[in-house]
């Protein structure tokens, strides 16, 4: 997906923007950047790899070098950003978090009305936020360039673009991913993280509400076009991508995650010896079922973080597979003849949590009751970059789907959506066989949107029930 900071300031803003954009790096895994403005030296930036070495080791000559009282910075897992713009608009620095589906019609507009070019990443695609720019390049003034493009893009966009007077924050037409703003004396903070700027000195000052566009100044932050009405964040940021100590429209991250594992434990009906969750994506979720339930929280398994990279970082999926398993040491003490209740974030291909069972069988587990923290996912996400899959049979629910149905037959998902038909529970008994748990329960969409306590119909929850 990917993340950003932003720092307006009366004084020198880079060990602001350095650690701030920091705190992102759960966020992306790709690439990473800094741009900062300096009355006395203009526009700087750097643009570094993060596949294989943390954020503040590949920037650390930049956090010493670079000056500027201006900076935005962004961790992103495709496209490299911040980049640096020159147009009528005068020159501007810009970043992106968010995902755009329509991209050959906006390029065949787009060259059919200017005379311009794009250059091709190493991939053969177009950099979006070089695109994004482009678009806004077409109106008058940035604000409309922004709002424009908001409206002719189909997925989701949120924008940080730094011009010598300033950051333009705007936020997705819909909310789906978050802003939040932060002050401090003679300084504004932007940032997608909430926690990003505490330990930084700033305190909050409020979100940015769907579809807001503010300029951020040493002085303060100024709402140029108010936000809309309608909201669809993702439900998703709360259940896996959002750092614990984080909380979207004023809902804890943390907290939402104990609401979901004691939501598990009422509706559940087996007896094991202990519960545990997946470091460190089921952990809190873990502590909420156990909580509810009494069942002892243990720790059966330990992640091995100081060395290894995230496990979905390679973009080859059998090292991914093969980095997650090295990643997780047995605490064989608390496995051996033990009867488990793992709880993970979510299931999407299933490889990895098939071999963490496998895993625990081998050390001496006698039962391994798989409960996913959110409902079984069916559609690929359409408007946040979660994942790398390129087709929805990636997903283990469509695969088993396919198997039930037959290839070929148009399937109606939304039996499989509804916990209580006849379907859901088949699809969920064949998943629990074909990677081998003693039983398998998914938490019930419902369930999950009271653990968040927002109005459903502010959520995003297409991925579940195809609910746009």
């Amino acid at each position: 997906m990917g993340g950003f900071f932003g720092v307006a300031s009366k004084e020198d803003c880079v060990f602001d923007l350095f650690f701030g954009t920091d705190y992102h790096s759960h966020l992306g895994t790709r690439r990473a950047g800094m741009a900062v403005y300096s009355r006395d030296y203009g526009f700087d930036r750097a643009i570094h790899n993060i596949e294989n070495a943390p954020f503040r080791t590949k920037f650390d000559r930049e956090a010493n070098e670079m000056k500027g009282n201006l900076g935005i910075g962004c961790i992103s897992d495709y496209e490299p950003q911040p980049l640096i713009v020159r147009s009528h608009h005068g020159t501007f620095s810009i970043a992106t978090v968010g995902k755009i589906n329509n991209t050959e019609e906006i390029l065949s507009r787009l060259l059919f009305s200017s005379h311009i070019h794009f250059l091709e990443m190493s991939g053969g695609t177009i950099n979006a936020t070089e695109l994004v720019a482009t678009i806004i390049n077409q109106k008058e003034n940035l604000v409309e360039g922004i709002q424009y493009a908001q409206e002719i893009i189909d997925g989701s966009m949120t924008i940080l673009l730094m011009t010598p007077k300033g950051i333009y924050a705007a936020r997705d037409r819909l909310g789906r991913t978050p802003v939040a703003i932060g002050k401090k004396d003679n300084a504004y903070c932007v940032s997608f993280e909430s926690f990003a700027y505490l330990n930084l000195g700033y305190t909050n000052v409020r979100e940015l509400g769907p579809g807001e566009i503010a300029v951020i100044t040493p002085e303060g932050a100024k709402t140029l076009v108010q936000p809309g009405k309608d909201m669809k964040i993702c439900t998703f940021l709360w259940v896996y991508y959002g750092y614990p100590s984080s909380s979207y429209e004023g809902i804890s991250v943390e907290k939402m995650r104990y609401n979901c594992g004691a939501s598990m434990a009422r509706r559940d009906h087996v007896s094991p010896d202990i519960v545990a969750g997946v470091p460190d994506s089921g952990t809190a979720h873990a502590i909420g079922y156990a909580n509810a339930s009494g069942i002892p929280f243990s720790r059966p398994f330990i992640k091995y973080t100081p060395t290894w990279p995230r496990s979905f970082m390679p973009t080859i999926q059998s090292k991914r597979n093969l980095i997650a398993k090295m990643k997780l040491i047995p605490v064989r003490d608390l496995i051996q003849d033990r009867s488990m209740l793992l709880i993970d974030d979510s299931i999407v291909r299933g490889t990895q949590l098939r071999e963490t069972t496998e895993f625990l069988y081998s050390s001496g587990a006698k039962e391994v009751h798989i409960r996913p923290a959110c409902p079984p996912l069916l559609y690929g996400c359409k408007y946040l970059n979660f994942s790398r899959s390129t087709s929805e049979m990636d997903l283990i629910t469509r695969r088993v789907i396919r198997d039930m149905e037959g290839e070929g037959r148009h399937v109606d998902l939304d039996a499989y959506a509804d916990p209580e038909s006849e379907r859901y529970q088949t699809m969920v008994e064949n998943i629990g066989k074909q990677l081998n748990f003693t039983s398998l329960r998914y938490n019930r969409l419902d369930d999950m949107i009271d653990s968040v306590g927002i109005d459903r119909c502010k959520l995003c929850t297409y991925c579940w029930d195809g609910k746009e």
